[in-house]
């Protein structure tokens, strides 16, 4: 090893594997090295810098490929988690000659009535039973009167395997954690079969800590205490089946995963081999202790404490959220008509209120440029939201989006903000999500610009293309639509004196998220019935470019002779990314109208 615990600048040190949720990251899991004297965690990610958020990764990346990432946190600052989870713990019965004795003279033992065991006694703990160190272990009253403890050392697996041997068992165990295998001792009694009794929930503490074989001693030395006394002392030495076998053993007719936990069983002192026997009663500390593997510490809650295992199985959604991960979890997004969504306001409080909606494919930013090149900042309110799954706005595959629910959007952001008498500014689909709100709350709109507003009701030629389009993109992903939206979007002096705006398009575009870009080609499909424009009561302007084909100045006339009083201004040379193609233009026909 190079001086100081480093190889090429990585750390092979920061071994002591724990997971937590970090407070400065919106909770999101992560994954640190715990300083066992210090009650610290140092932070760790990749070597390229991503952070590590689960023990599977740090099992399949490998520790040389693993660093430090920021500065040491206090264990106390932070949830903690159990080291691994998701799945069911493989457990072991009877594997210590001692407990073995003591179970099958207690009264409790159902299996083959023989002190020693000839086959390892194998059983599953539900992955809803894992709870981590420092969480209450809940004593379900009614279910069992017989609550015990079996200090445990947690094998985790490293390497899959089918049909494993003996001399090379090893080399598929990653490393070690702690594991505290509560029991319903009735219950493991009364139903034959140990997994009823095994996997009530919170009945397996595991943790604090994992760490790789490599680290540890070949011998490991597991001691339980109770209320501080020890109960239980022994070594993987006095195990009747060794980790080998049981390696071989689980894997011979089943392949073993990387992550898979096997918990190798107990040593004598459990509760019902004290004379009398002592069950554990709520305020008991459950303590347990492995070499180099710190202590696993949690206590008996009252029975009137709640099942945190029910909320947190309550919480959890199997409903996928796209475009979640480019705030981070949400950082910086904003509870919006009971969504979690983008939005940004800038500009002066006091100033009048503009309301910017962009369009499919587009984002917030799409408003930059014009905000700036009209000095917008200085003497407006500016409020600018990205719709739903576009920008850094996610979305529910549970959620349904049209143009209706685009514009309740808008809606409940106005009454959030306590917008009224607005101008609002809205390119392209956005245009339609405008109108919506328009006629919805009149009394919100003041005046309305409209960038390249599509026909309503969209053709249904206008209606299949956007299917297709959104076929295709969930298929292919965004890029399999970008040049085709840039040929038909764009006018021929952009293609080839604007590199910039073709690049500022295609840029929004290949930066969209593939599902909310899709959502928002069926909410633009799903325009299928006309908007009563004619009832519009907002002073309006149309703009449009001679070479939109979304938007021809034709339709826009047609549009300002049905909303009464209507201007339409249309820019030369340009297609329908009005604000890329020809912001000068775009503002100039902006600006006596906002004053």
């Amino acid at each position: 090893m190079a001086p100081n615990g480093h190889i090429n600048g990585v750390s092979t040190d920061l071994t002591n594997y724990v997971a937590y949720l970090d407070p400065k990251a919106l909770n999101q899991p992560r994954i640190g090295h715990l300083n066992l004297e210090t009650s610290s965690i140092q932070p760790l990610s990749f070597a390229s810098g991503t952070p590590l958020t689960d023990l599977y990764q740090v099992i399949e990346i490998g520790d040389s490929q693993i660093k430090p990432a920021g500065e040491s946190i206090q264990l106390s600052s932070v949830e903690l988690q159990a080291p691994i989870s998701g799945r069911d713990i493989l457990a072991v019965g009877k594997n210590y000659f001692e407990h073995a004795i003591e179970f099958n003279s207690s009264g409790y033992d159902s299996s083959d009535k023989t002190d020693q065991p000839t086959h390892p006694v194998i059983f599953t703990k539900r992955a809803t039973s894992i709870i981590a160190h420092g969480e209450p272990i809940y004593p379900h009253p009614g279910f069992t009167d017989t609550v015990d403890y079996e200090g445990e050392i947690g094998v985790i697996i490293g390497k899959s395997g089918f049909k494993i041997g003996e001399a090379e068992a090893m080399s598929h165990v990653w490393g070690y954690t702690i594991i505290n295998d509560m029991t319903a001792r009735e219950r493991q009694r009364d139903h034959k079969q140990f997994y009823i009794g095994k996997s009530p929930d919170t009945f397996c503490p595991m943790g604090p800590i994992a760490v790789p074989a490599s680290k540890l001693p070949k011998t490991l030395r597991v001691q339980t205490k109770v209320n501080g006394e020890k109960r239980q002392d022994s070594t993987t030495d006095d195990l009747i089946f060794s980790i080998p076998f049981l390696v071989k053993t689980l894997s011979a007719g089943q392949t073993i995963q990387p992550g898979d936990v096997i918990a190798t069983g107990t040593p004598a002192g459990v509760g019902f081999g004290q004379k009398p026997p002592i069950f554990l009663k709520p305020g008991d500390v459950v303590e347990v202790s492995v070499t180099g593997l710190g202590t696993l510490k949690n206590t008996i809650a009252e029975p009137s404490a709640r099942n945190q295992t029910l909320s947190r199985i309550t919480n959890y959604s199997h409903i996928p959220i796209s475009n979640f991960n480019k705030s981070c979890g949400g950082a910086g997004l904003t509870s919006i008509n009971s969504k979690q969504l983008y939005y940004r306001h800038a500009g002066v409080p006091t100033g009048d209120p503009i309301i910017f909606i962009h369009g499919l494919g587009g984002s917030s930013e799409l408003y930059t440029p014009l905000i700036s090149s009209l000095g917008l900042e200085r003497n407006h309110c500016l409020h600018l939201l990205d719709l739903e799954g576009h920008g850094l706005s996610p979305t529910s595959a549970a959620s349904s989006v049209s143009i209706s629910s685009y514009a309740s959007d808008f809606h409940a952001l106005a009454r959030k903000a306590k917008i009224s008498g607005a101008t609002v500014v809205a390119h392209s689909m956005g245009c339609l999500v405008a109108l919506t709100l328009a006629l919805k709350a009149p009394e919100l709109v003041s005046k309305l610009v409209l960038l390249g507003p599509p026909p309503t009701p969209l053709p249904e030629a206008g209606q299949a293309g956007s299917i297709a389009r959104a076929t295709a993109v969930r298929a292919l992903g965004i890029a399999a639509v970008v040049d085709a939206v840039v040929a038909a979007g764009t006018s021929a002096k952009s293609k080839t004196d604007n590199p910039i705006g073709i690049a500022a398009v295609r840029v929004s575009l290949l930066s969209q998220d593939p599902e909310g870009y899709a959502k928002g080609c069926t909410a633009l499909a799903g325009a299928s019935e006309p908007l009563p424009v004619a009832q519009i009561k907002a002073r309006t302007l149309i703009v449009t470019g001679d070479e939109d084909k979304v938007s021809p100045p034709q339709l826009c006339d047609k549009y300002s002779t049905e909303i009464k009083g209507a201007e339409v201004h249309v820019l030369p040379q340009v297609g329908h990314w009005h604000i890329f193609e020809d912001v000068k233009g775009v503002s100039d026909a902006m600006a006596s109208f906002l004053q």
